[in-house]
């Protein structure tokens, strides 16, 4: 049976009698596709490198538009995917919205295939990559019903940890893939590097063969898979504090195309009032913080606007809201995953931009056009960073268990202010030389220290969001909290790409380790203080206690 309509994990004899293999049977099958979900929504990143190494008719501006397209739709979807599970069930949603990443995967893979295809194109493609984005509220929320509280830091930490693998996975794979006919025929025919490329076992010469478009062929081999998998072995659980009235999948999935639909039409509404013309945009100019708030208030506003039943839940889960913790914990995960996604998407053609250029003083004119010989690949090493990001968040997790998911992130916010300010110095002094490759490897190696931290912190602060609310608040929560984060995917390579255009892209970075300082205070006041009242109640023993004794949540 694939709906559940008995579900106490809170019980010991019920967990290692019948829930413990449902758990992790639901977990397996979440995470590769959790993992596809971030491979596909951020794949832009390797992609728009590739099209500048193949000389797409495109300036860098235009290119770093598509990403940006990709973090904002992705991140507004969680808005509405937060709330799937009560209203549709966890197998019915897990499916769908993994079914639905074939649509953008097929699109790349024809519109790659032709130099010639116009921006407008691969800015639709963009648009629905945010597929793979939203996939990850719903599918937090879903994995939060099925573990018990003392293994939430864990449990949550193996389906985002190993989900996030999808950005090392993705920027590993698709530089692979670009470099033999894997397809044949079908594939279509390949193309000519203008300039060196690269891959995780070495540099491509100008003047060999690629086949970008199966940046997105690829990705179909895991996915009709999964499909059939979630289809056959996810569960719903229909019991009234997760899931009380699921209607039939074919009525689930109109409701979550429904409100799919509200989040794409915002984002797109605020994308077309933020780009200039020649991006295919208004022209007015409109700020990217301006966008972001009519974005996320008018997704908010049209989904409570739904008829029926579906409007009357979402009402009931909109209590979060009255929660201060709810916007306090929405600031603390944007530092941590905020982060740890817009690096990932802004990396590589950062590395390509400041490093793959010299930096000439031309007629009392600084130039960034010519090409350096000498320059890192940014193929050949951006997947690190998010590599390391995503192996050690469960790790966050686990020692947050162990020791408290607040002071885990409080000394996570530290070492990322700390690593902030080195990369925003080795950035600087990179883009104002002739020769930035010296100043490759200190940028590289705090780059990574930074996101060793985000990944931390990542699964410190969903740690501390399962012990701060009820179980039935705890899923919206971290579907909120997500999406609110995942803007930085859209805001991250935004403000790198405005500052590397204006010639000072350190100035980017200080602005990151600015905010994660106030993050440390944030998370200080509310947390950490002596005397600040945090009171969770046992789910166990019934009594209260302060989220400083986090360790009474354990041993009763």
């Amino acid at each position: 049976m694939s709906d559940i309509k008995e579900w106490n994990v809170e019980d010991d004899q019920f967990w290692e009698s019948q829930g413990k293999k449902v758990a992790y049977r639901n977990l397996w099958i979440s995470i590769p596709s959790l993992l596809c979900g971030f491979a596909v929504w951020l794949y832009w990143g390797v992609i728009t490198v590739q099209m500048l190494n193949l000389g797409f008719p495109f300036a860098k501006s235009e290119l770093f538009t598509l990403m940006a397209i990709a973090g904002l739709t992705g991140a507004t979807l969680r808005i509405p995917s937060s709330f799937f599970i009560r209203l549709c069930g966890g197998r019915n949603t897990l499916f769908f919205t993994t079914a639905l990443l074939m649509v953008p995967a097929v699109g790349a893979g024809i519109a790659l295939s032709d130099q010639s295809t116009p921006l407008w194109v691969f800015q639709l493609l963009a648009l629905l990559s945010g597929f793979g984005g939203g996939n990850f509220a719903s599918s937090m929320s879903n994995i939060n019903f099925f573990f018990p509280r003392r293994m939430q830091g864990l449990a949550l930490g193996l389906n985002a940890g190993l989900g996030n693998f999808g950005v090392t996975t993705m920027q590993i794979l698709v530089p692979l893939a670009m470099t033999f006919g894997l397809f044949g025929a079908l594939g279509g025919d390949s193309m000519i590097l203008q300039n060196t490329s690269g891959t995780l076992i070495g540099k491509i010469p100008a003047g060999s063969e690629t086949w970008i478009q199966n940046a997105g062929w690829i990705w179909l081999l895991f996915l009709v898979p999964l499909a059939f998998l979630g289809w056959f072995g996810l569960n719903n659980i229909r019991t009234p504090e997760v899931s009380p009235d699921i209607p039939s999948p074919v009525v689930s999935f109109g409701i979550i195309s429904g409100m799919l639909l509200i989040g794409l039409v915002t984002a797109a509404v605020g994308l077309w009032l933020m780009l200039p013309e020649s991006a295919n945009g208004s022209g007015w100019n409109i700020s990217k913080e301006i966008v972001m708030v009519l974005v996320i208030g008018s997704t908010v506003f049209w989904l409570k606007m739904l008829p029926g039943s579906i409007g009357t839940s979402l009402t009931r889960q909109y209590k979060i809201f009255n929660n201060h913790h709810t916007w306090v914990m929405s600031v603390i995960y944007t530092m941590t995953f905020g982060s740890f996604i817009g690096f990932s998407a802004a990396f590589p053609l950062s590395i390509k931009v400041i490093f793959g250029y010299q930096h000439l003083m031309v007629d009392g004119v600084m130039t960034h056009n010519t090409a350096n010989a000498n320059g890192p690949s940014a193929l050949m090493f951006a997947w690190m960073g998010p590599f390391i990001g995503a192996l050690i968040r469960p790790v966050g997790g686990w020692i947050a268990d162990k020791v408290g998911g607040a002071l885990v992130t409080q000394v996570c916010s530290v070492v990322m202010t700390l690593s902030a300010v080195g990369v925003a110095y080795y950035m600087k002094a990179a883009y104002q030389s002739a020769t930035p490759e010296e100043f490759f490897v200190p940028f590289f190696l705090l780059f990574l220290l930074l996101f060793a931290a985000t990944g931390i912190g990542n699964g410190s602060t969903f740690r501390t969001i399962s012990v701060i609310f009820s179980r039935e608040q705890a899923g919206p929560v971290l579907g909120w909290t997500s999406a609110v984060a995942a803007y930085g995917a859209f805001y991250i390579p935004k403000v790198i790409g405005e500052q590397i255009k204006a010639t000072t892209p350190e100035v980017a970075l200080y602005g990151f380790a600015a905010f994660y300082a106030v993050c440390i205070g944030i998370n200080w006041w509310y947390y950490l203080r002596k005397g600040k009242s945090t009171d969770v109640q046992c789910p166990k023993c019934g009594e209260e206690f302060e989220l400083e004794d986090e360790k009474h949540f354990y041993n009763p």
